[in-house]
């Protein structure tokens, strides 16, 4: 009898012990956040003091030097989103036709051999996927286009598809998987073939989870800092030739916190009225996944 209360009593400590240390990390997780938001609204609002928002959302000017300089962002979230959707219709595609392969008709020897080497690429560091595209990526765009520059958003969007396609697929593959094999063995009772199974059956029935997929995709090309910073260039203009060099948001911070701007000035300020809206950018993004991952979602008993 002692010894069932004692194992009664260490297992109750571990549970407890447990509990504590996953509220941590969930504290920690929600601090984080906030204190990012904290710092972004407070180093935000000497730039606002100085610039207008106004000026800043609807500006199509971004002309830092010389001071005062012009900060209207419409050119970096125009850069921003060329390159996102560039990416996206790389990424999307490709990744859900791999996810449909792996999952649906690849062997399982050929499975296990091809998703990690496919999810190796999402540990390449961002820099060398922009050194990729400058020095090989552009010379073979080069050839089909002879009056590309050096720096373009075409390169800078095929760079940062790659680097989104192992997300995409690896995630779209586990909502594949997920759909219970009763349904797709129903379906061919009724004779349908692989191809009616595959696109009637079961994408439906992973909607939300490929849905969901698609958007953190999308999120992560949003922020992608490095390889869009050397292959797309710096150049904050509008153009819808892809050809031409362009700046992100992350580039632009990435640039100007090399240290050329001084603490305090409303170039340096910049960096985090830039930062802030990307940030908002990229919650929205997330809480539309969330709401698609609802609505589309379907539970299996």
């Amino acid at each position: 009898m002692a010894r069932f209360h004692s194992s009664k009593g260490l297992r109750t400590i571990s549970e407890w012990t447990v509990k504590r240390f996953c509220f941590i990390c969930a504290a920690v997780s929600i601090v984080t956040t906030i204190g990012i938001i904290f710092v972004l609204v407070s180093q935000s609002i000497p730039f606002f003091r100085t610039v207008s928002p106004v000026d800043f959302f609807t500006g199509t000017d971004w002309s830092p030097t010389p001071e005062p300089g012009k900060f209207g962002v419409i050119p970096l979230i125009y850069g921003t989103v060329m390159i996102t959707i560039g990416a996206g219709l790389i990424a999307v595609p490709l990744g859900l036709l791999s996810a449909i392969f792996l999952s649906e008709y690849a062997p399982s020897w050929l499975r296990n051999f091809l998703k990690p080497a496919l999810e190796l690429l999402a540990g390449i560091p961002t820099v060398v996927f922009g050194y990729f595209g400058l020095f090989f990526v552009t010379p073979l765009l080069r050839h089909v286009i002879p009056a590309i520059q050096s720096s373009n958003a075409l390169s800078g969007a095929i760079v940062v598809g790659i680097m989104i396609l192992p997300l995409v697929s690896s995630l779209c593959e586990d909502a594949i998987s997920a759909v219970p094999r009763s349904l797709r063995e129903g379906a061919y009772g009724l004779g349908a073939t692989k191809m009616e199974v595959t696109t009637k059956i079961v994408i439906p029935g992973a909607l939300s989870g490929v849905m969901a997929s698609f958007i953190l995709a999308l999120s992560r090309a949003l922020g992608e800092t490095m390889a869009v910073t050397l292959a797309a260039g710096s150049n904050p203009i509008l153009t819808f030739n892809p050809a031409k060099a362009i700046e992100t948001m992350t580039a632009y911070i990435v640039s100007t916190s090399k240290g050329d701007a001084g603490v305090g000035t409303v170039r340096y300020n910049s960096i985090f009225a830039v930062g802030f809206t990307l940030f908002v950018f990229t919650m929205m993004m997330n809480m539309i996944a969330l709401r698609l991952v609802k609505k589309f979602r379907q539970v299996y008993s």
